[in-house]
């Protein structure tokens, strides 16, 4: 073999390995831009053009750091946030928290298809509830029915129809010149809208059941793999492991905030310069972006919403059924056959067709959506206060306590939200 092949053989090994080590951080990431984030990143864009950028910039290392600490509960302890919860904390606060999480979980189902069929309705015609039926039944079977071995990897493929709103800069004028200041110099605004307009970005991208489902295909990884144990019960493994963690969440929050950046970007640089400022809906803004910016951003942007939605809609339904599964401490997990977990996958299920009941009953989507978003918020302040409280128990995570600056950044990021939710409750006074 020449020097040159060598080298090539080497770069792809390395490849193969970072590829390999991309997994849950990756999808919770390319999970938190799902079609009801594309709404709430596009009214951004649309609404303040370049001028909130910065909280993307501020939010990912907090995202990544609270993310992080999920992912190292689950791969320590072997339990999840729910499970965690159940075993050391009371009863009251567990079921609290999961069904605060189950309600905002199946509104987001709810909106995500909605969004999906009436981006699809959009780009061939049609009657835009039969494709949420077909989406809600596909998303469902698929979930069920197919191994996890290889669903897994079906998740992390759908990752990249994220990259449709990166591919839609190129389809618009950006003045990078000046996006620097508007991306490290926030200017700060005490209007009720600019300040709801921060909790919306912030309570999208650090959302709970983001928190659930990272911790929880930590553990199911652990229980797929012939010869894995928590590392609880193989510390000798813990280097490796809690380098490959930090590698996936770095990469999965780096990408999640880069797609909600661009949408931000494409849709201040079309929408708010041609003076259009009222954007509810991902299909909406969309639709807004085909007279503008041509028809190449239009088709991209709403396969977008389609591709994140097919895997945005599993994560939901699968947090969901991870908290409630852990809670009654029933058989969990998407590896397990359906006969082997059917309560577990009947939470699935249940949560998958009430989402799509939702858009058949005379519900306002977007209050829905709003609504959602509010309970998200609420329900990830208790949460992520508990995540901290549980890194510091030693039946939890044994002899691998949270480096200090991970911890630092932890709590920064549980004060940021209890602040937006502050903010929140404040603006609703005004």
């Amino acid at each position: 073999m020449t020097n040159e092949q060598e080298t090539i053989s080497g770069g792809e090994i390395r490849t193969s390995r970072i590829l390999s080590a991309l997994g849950p951080g990756l999808t919770t990431g390319a999970s938190d831009d799902d079609p009801s984030g594309i709404a709430t990143y596009s009214q951004v864009g649309a609404q303040f053009g370049y001028g909130l950028g910065w909280t993307l910039v501020l939010s990912l290392p907090l995202m990544a750091a609270i993310q992080e600490i999920s992912a190292r509960i689950g791969r320590v302890s072997g339990h999840g946030i729910a499970g965690n919860l159940n075993r050391y904390y009371p009863r009251s606060i567990l079921y609290v928290i999961v069904a605060l999480l189950c309600a905002a979980n199946t509104i987001n189902i709810g909106a995500d298809l909605g969004a999906m069929g009436a981006a699809l309705k959009l780009l061939i015609g049609g009657p835009s509830l039969l494709y949420v039926v077909l989406f809600g039944v596909a998303s469902l079977l698929a979930e069920i029915f197919i191994q996890y071995a290889r669903y897994e990897p079906i998740l992390k493929w759908l990752t990249f129809s994220l990259f449709a709103y990166v591919a839609t800069l190129f389809a618009v004028e950006i003045p990078w010149g000046h996006l620097m200041g508007y991306l490290f110099l926030p200017s700060i605004s005490f209007d009720p809208g600019y300040i709801t307009s921060i909790i919306a970005v912030l309570g999208t991208t650090i959302s709970p059941y983001l928190f659930f489902w990272q911790a929880e295909e930590e553990v199911e990884a652990v229980e797929e793999k012939d010869g894995e144990n928590p590392l609880i019960d193989d510390p000798k493994s813990a280097r490796r492991e809690f380098s490959r963690i930090r590698l996936d969440t770095i990469v999965g929050m780096l990408f999640s905030n880069v797609v909600a950046l661009a949408i931000v970007l494409t849709t201040a640089a079309t929408l708010h310069a041609h003076g259009i400022v009222n954007i509810e809906t991902s299909a909406q803004a969309a639709e807004a972006l085909r007279p503008i910016a041509g028809p190449f951003a239009f088709v991209i942007f709403a396969a977008g919403i389609i591709g994140t939605g097919l895997l945005a809609v599993p994560v939901l339904a699968g947090s969901a059924a991870y908290a409630v599964g852990e809670a009654m401490r029933w058989p969990t997990g998407l590896a397990r056959k359906p006969g082997e977990a059917k309560a577990f996958y009947g939470v699935v299920a249940f949560s998958t067709l009430v989402g799509v009941a939702l858009n058949f009953s005379s519900i306002d989507p977007i209050k829905a959506l709003f609504w959602s978003a509010v309970i998200n918020g609420i329900v990830a302040v208790p949460v992520m206060v508990m995540m901290m409280l549980m890194t510091k128990r030693p039946e939890i995570m044994g002899d691998f306590p949270l480096p200090h600056g991970l911890r630092l950044l932890g709590w920064l990021a549980t004060l940021v939200m209890a602040a937006t939710v502050a903010g929140l409750f404040i603006t609703w006074g005004e």
